[in-house]
């Protein structure tokens, strides 16, 4: 993605510093209070390069990080754990003054963190909470409830239960809907999970919603690491199990692009036709990913939730910044993010439905991606 997305908004740095002193698990020891940012490291750990958030993500960062005049060490770690723990080793003996972490799987990096505490290195988990330690000072993330609200309203929204502005509509059903979830080892997933089904489950009781398969539970649903061999693979064993009496899927709750990919496969190689005209389910996204915006535009997937890294990445600085000037960064929310140890401050952005009619202005009109790229789906 071109490094002109992730130019920080002016004047984004003197944002949402909050006035008080500094005193979370990794505070800073006051030596990096009146340094100058070009004598500062930040680590940057991100989980992955095969999806284009993430990717999208770390570019973010970096580049807002140089901009304001630290040095960074970004690594992906291919959705492997271990290296992932390595990698954030590696950063606190090469000396980083602060962590910025988006965790592959949340319950492991307790010993990582633990070092950095003892350093005073403070770290900031970025999108995915970090759980079971003490050691994280601050997360930055979108409101992961309302992402589920929004996939579900969506999902009704494209059955016709919903009108578009979020009113019930004259589509009665019943429909035959299927679930899926992310990776249980993301934090994320279950706040994705919960806001969703809090929405469907009112149809679902009344009989509006139908889950044919009986599965509900987020075990049940689940997709480890999020990848979309595995949702592939679970939606044809769905449709083998459940679907070979002639009933036909109306609709399924997905909660990530690449998962929908899989998914709309599935179903496309079963027979339910090229698009959602031709005979495809509802299927829902997330990430705003430039293949799934080209689905979206052409017909074939019908939603996907616009979270915008380029903000995300905003945030992250202007906290790492609080940070390493001696303050705390400004929450939002001090309530909802209970990792097993404590509630981690956080803040909390904000995201957005894309359906066809809105990708000019929610996508094109800001930049995010331009209108060739989602044309072509593919990022230039």
């Amino acid at each position: 993605m071109k490094s002109i997305r992730f130019v920080a908004l002016g004047g984004v740095l003197a944002l949402g510093l909050a006035a008080c002193s500094g005193g979370g698990a990794g505070s800073t020891t006051g030596d990096e209070t009146n340094a100058d940012p070009s004598d500062l490291t930040i680590g940057v750990a991100m989980p992955t390069e095969t999806s284009e958030r993430w990717i999208a993500d770390g570019d973010a960062v970096k580049s807002q990080l140089e901009e304001a005049g630290y040095t960074v060490d970004l690594q992906y770690a291919a959705d492997d754990i271990p290296t992932q723990a390595q990698q954030i080793d590696q950063m606190i003996t090469k000396g980083a003054d602060l962590l910025i972490v988006a965790s592959i799987d949340g319950t492991a990096l307790a010993n990582q963190l633990q070092a950095a505490a003892d350093q005073g290195i403070p770290v900031i988990a970025y999108d995915r909470l970090i759980r079971d330690t003490e050691n994280v000072d601050f997360y930055v993330t979108f409101d992961n409830y309302n992402v589920g609200v929004q996939q579900a309203t969506s999902l009704l929204v494209g059955l016709g239960i919903l009108d578009a502005e979020g009113n019930e509509a004259d589509a009665a059903g019943p429909f035959n809907i299927e679930l899926f979830a992310g990776s249980l080892d993301d934090n994320n997933a279950h706040f994705f999970f919960k806001g969703a089904m809090d929405t469907l489950q009112p149809y679902i009781d009344n009989g509006t919603l139908v889950v044919k398969s009986g599965q509900t539970e987020i075990e049940q649903v689940a997709t480890l690491r999020w990848l979309q061999e595995t949702a592939q693979k679970r939606m044809e064993d769905l449709l083998t199990s459940t679907y070979s009496d002639g009933s036909k899927v109306d609709g399924v709750l997905s909660p990530y692009d690449g998962i929908s990919r899989g998914i709309i496969t599935a179903l496309q190689n079963a027979g339910y036709g090229d698009s959602i005209e031709a005979g495809l389910p509802i299927v829902t996204g997330q990430d705003a990913e430039i293949a799934s915006v080209k689905l979206i535009k052409d017909g074939v997937q019908f939603s996907t939730i616009f979270k915008d890294t380029r903000k995300l990445a905003e945030q992250a600085v202007v906290s790492a910044q609080a940070f390493l000037e001696g303050d705390e960064p400004e929450a939002n929310n001090t309530e909802d993010y209970d990792n097993g140890v404590k509630v981690v401050p956080s803040f909390l952005l904000e995201s957005d439905i894309v359906y066809a009619d809105n990708i000019q202005s929610l996508l094109i009109d800001s930049g995010y991606w331009t209108e060739e790229e989602v044309a072509a789906g593919q990022a230039s």
